[in-house]
């Protein structure tokens, strides 16, 4: 009679084999799924398991009778119920990163907000652009992004991020100088044609270009990452680029060079006999259009301001300040691009396609 006792005790009222599973967790999260307690299931039965991070937590991983976890590091696994079996969910403190982006695209993995991860984990990301719209880069805590200038890459959590995928909308893709054309293919690199006695077309090495600029002798590029090159005739210093940063749009005039920062102030080099470079004082700025002798910038509120011309007759390019409501488009995903362009009306005295007119360099 008491060994009849003790296997009806083994086997269940049922006639089965029963087993117990005991669960529990550290500080940081708890399981969700069946929960945390001491359960009895069946002999050979699948039991899902879920563990549950708490806020600023992740999971770690299962640790104890682990032999049949299918997958120890998951928190959503299952357990295979061939023994009395003790396990815990360890949860420990993360790292955040939190992703936001401008108009024109979404961060598609991991997504848009906070998410927590280990000390160390290798977290994908990956921006999508709108139809219309390319991505521009990341920025923020971009220190272990892989490249920061690529839609798909990867960040190291060593640490608490903070990024921003930032988008744009397609800029001008091609320009036409006073003798060569230039134009930005869809990786990025660029291609010329034309006259190229000073080195105007010479921009078969560029990479990574989302905009042209043609000048009369010279060609400049913005790069993805808001700086700026350039190639050509150098005479009146139109070519001093290399030190911008921050750029979000360039022009070019026939002899100097314009470009807006992203602090919506502008910079320009090359000749300012006529004042076309006195710029430094404009804010607010959201795209530039350069002349022969002027230099026109257009503002966040859709008026207009514009210098140059200095000692010239009859030069009534300049007469903007009563324009407002200038037609506005979404650029870079953060200022307005207003559409706008400079044109010299008439031609001035002795300076005429293929002939430098002998002023003195300056800059702006």
């Amino acid at each position: 009679m008491i060994t009849v006792a003790l296997i009806a005790g083994m086997v269940g009222c049922g006639g089965g084999v029963e087993h117990d599973l005991t669960i529990s967790s550290t500080d940081g999260g708890s399981v969700t799924t069946p929960g945390e307690d001491t359960y009895t299931y069946d002999e050979g039965e699948v039991v899902n398991l879920v563990a549950t991070p708490g806020a600023g937590y992740y999971f770690g991983n299962w640790t104890g009778n682990v032999g049949t976890i299918a997958d120890v590091n998951a928190a959503t696994t299952t357990i295979t119920m061939n023994g009395d079996y003790s396990i815990t969910a360890n949860f420990g403190v993360a790292y955040d990163l939190i992703i936001t982006k401008t108009s024109g695209g979404s961060v598609t993995t991991p997504g848009e907000g906070a998410f927590p991860y280990a000390p160390g984990t290798v977290a994908n990301l990956v921006a999508t652009p709108d139809a219309g719209y390319q991505f521009v880069n990341w920025t923020g805590d971009v220190d272990t992004i892989a490249d920061v200038n690529a839609a798909t890459t990867t960040i190291t959590m060593n640490e608490d991020y903070s990024v921003t995928a930032n988008f744009g909308k397609y800029l001008p893709t091609i320009s036409g100088g006073d003798w060569h054309t230039v134009g930005v293919e869809t990786d990025n690199t660029v291609v010329a044609t034309g006259y190229n006695g000073d080195g105007r077309c010479n921009v078969g090495t560029w990479t990574g270009i989302t905009q042209v600029a043609a000048g009369y002798y010279h060609t400049v590029g913005l790069k993805t990452d808001g700086t700026v090159v350039a190639v050509g005739d150098n005479t009146y210093e139109q070519l001093d680029v290399s030190g911008w940063t921050g750029i979000t749009y360039v022009a070019a005039g026939p002899i100097h060079t314009v470009g807006v920062k992203d602090d919506g102030t502008v910079a320009a080099v090359g000749n300012n006999t006529w004042g076309q470079c006195d710029v430094s004082g404009w804010t607010d700025i959201v795209q530039v259009a350069a002349g022969v002798a002027h230099t026109v910038g257009l503002k966040s509120d859709g008026t207009v301001v514009a210098v140059g011309c200095e000692g010239l007759t009859g030069c009534d390019q300049i007469n903007v300040g009563g324009w407002t409501d200038i037609v506005h488009r979404r650029h870079r995903g953060r200022r307005g691009r207003q559409q706008l362009r400079a044109a010299q009306c008439r031609r001035l005295d002795g300076h005429r396609p293929g002939r430098r007119r002998p002023e003195s360099r300056a800059g702006g």
